[in-house]
């Protein structure tokens, strides 16, 4: 027989019950909460150098007791000796008697001699621009009294700065990232030139437009690269928030800055269609690759599952799996890259695969919301985590797309982005163009010159690839 419930008993059973569910949305906040408030370089995708005061310190290495500088064995890198067509001038110092005899010497070297030492000493001369006036003269006509005066020919007047000192200057602010203020000043001080910063920018303008060729180059070939690493970082134009897109290879970079993260902004770097075999980190519009043409980046994932280790609890279990599969996957890439065999190195990571499956399924089910769903979206991706196992020129990292990139994310941090779309292309263009030249290790300065002059006499733009 049941018991009579009375109506306070009741109405206090429903109040308890509505303040254990507030309470455990409000410690699920709080966890949340406290999860943000302790996100670092280790555990997101903050810089070290963007570090809140109470984030973990770097990882400082032990000691080992060995003095600084070079060490036993090592290979010695010594003053480059400039060829013979460098040199200006040679000074010889010829023994004239014998030290130890006193018996004189000839003044060429006999078949027994060694070759002589050497010691080059550099200077600077003097770097004053040579500036060249041409004069419009006028005569007046002693017949008729008319006056006639001489046209300086358009084509001279076209341009006040010849190509090498506007490769310079474009090669300062987009090569160097120093301010068209401190352009201005590095021209006057060195070149003893004055200039004005419209200059510097109609310049850089003038660079930009003869580069547009180079950086289609550029992007066409990166489009159809078999393999590719890709990222992006903010940027600004004019205040407005943009995206600076980039996709490597290994001797090629291209970057485009587009309006906004989404696709849009992938499809104006990569196309239309999808080509080759592409590294990133896990950011959606990746997802436009499938994942049997994707390498999820693992240096992201380490910092993915180092924020599960700190939000504890059920994550804290899968964090710590998942921070053993990165140490043991680094440490068999590191001795593959280091002269083993791709046998060997899937040999020692296939267990792993199947491992890392098991307990990600498991963590798929578990309790904890975030977890579950960080666990569903790895299983998901699962083929992309192990891509660089099959496939030669694919590393298990996005590095070598963020190694390219760092030169442009200081270039924000120093000019705060654009203030045109003018701007923009300017970036663009020259980082694709200096990215690329570096990493083919070709003259920056030398392409530039070359570049601004074919344009000038409306001829091809040397080829960035050739």
């Amino acid at each position: 027989m049941d018991m009579p419930t009375c109506q306070g008993c009741t109405e206090r059973d429903a109040r308890i019950a509505k303040l254990e569910a507030e309470v455990a949305e409000l410690k699920l906040l709080v966890r949340e909460l406290q999860a943000r408030l302790n996100q670092d370089a280790t555990n997101s995708s903050l810089p070290p150098s963007a570090n809140p005061p109470h984030g973990r310190k770097p990882v400082r290495k032990q000691k080992t007791g060995r003095k600084p500088g070079g060490q036993p064995g090592h290979v010695a890198h010594l003053r480059e000796r400039l060829p013979p067509e460098r040199l200006q001038q040679v000074i010889p110092f010829v023994p004239t008697a014998c030290h130890a005899c006193g018996t004189a010497l000839a003044q060429q070297a006999g078949p027994a001699d060694p070759e002589p030492t050497w010691h080059q000493f550099v200077e600077l001369p003097p770097m004053a621009a040579k500036v060249t006036e041409y004069q419009g003269h006028a005569r007046t006509c002693p017949a008729c009294g008319e006056m006639t005066r001489a046209a300086i020919p358009e084509e001279i007047r076209a341009h006040t700065f010849d190509p090498r000192l506007t490769a310079a200057m474009s090669y300062l602010s987009g090569c160097q990232h120093v301010s068209r203020r401190g352009v201005e000043e590095v021209v006057e001080t060195f070149f003893e030139v004055p200039v004005s910063l419209g200059t510097v920018s109609n310049l850089e303008q003038e660079m930009s437009a003869a580069l547009a060729a180079p950086h289609a180059e550029a992007q066409e070939a990166v489009q159809a690269a078999a393999v590719k690493h890709a990222d992006e970082t903010g940027w600004k134009e004019a205040g407005q928030k943009r995206w600076l897109w980039v996709a490597a290879t290994a001797n090629i970079a291209c970057f485009v800055i587009a309006a906004n993260r989404g696709l849009d902004g992938l499809v104006a770097l990569l196309g239309e269609q999808v080509q080759g075999i592409l590294c990133s980190d896990r950011w959606s519009v990746y997802g436009r690759w499938s994942t049997s043409l994707r390498q999820v980046c693992w240096a992201h994932l380490k910092r993915d599952f180092q924020k599960l280790v700190d939000r504890g609890g059920t994550a804290k279990k899968y964090g710590d799996l998942g921070l053993g599969v990165v140490q043991i996957l680094f440490h068999e890439w590191h001795l593959f890259r280091g002269g083993g065999s791709r046998e060997q190195l899937q040999h020692e990571l296939q267990p792993l695969q199947a491992t890392m499956h098991a307990w990600l399924e498991d963590g798929a089910r578990c309790a904890d919301s975030k977890t579950a769903k960080f666990c569903k979206n790895l299983l998901t991706l699962e083929p992309a985590l192990w891509t660089f196992l099959t496939h030669a020129d694919v590393e298990p990292t996005n590095n070598h797309a963020e190694r390219v990139l760092r030169p442009a994310v200081l270039w924000r941090k120093n000019a705060f982005g654009c203030h045109s779309a003018a701007g923009c292309r300017f970036v663009e263009r020259m980082q694709t163009v200096v990215q690329t030249l570096r990493l083919r290790k070709r003259s920056v300065f030398a392409f530039l010159t070359q570049a601004v002059a074919n344009h000038r006499c409306a001829l091809p733009t040397p080829l960035l690839l050739g």
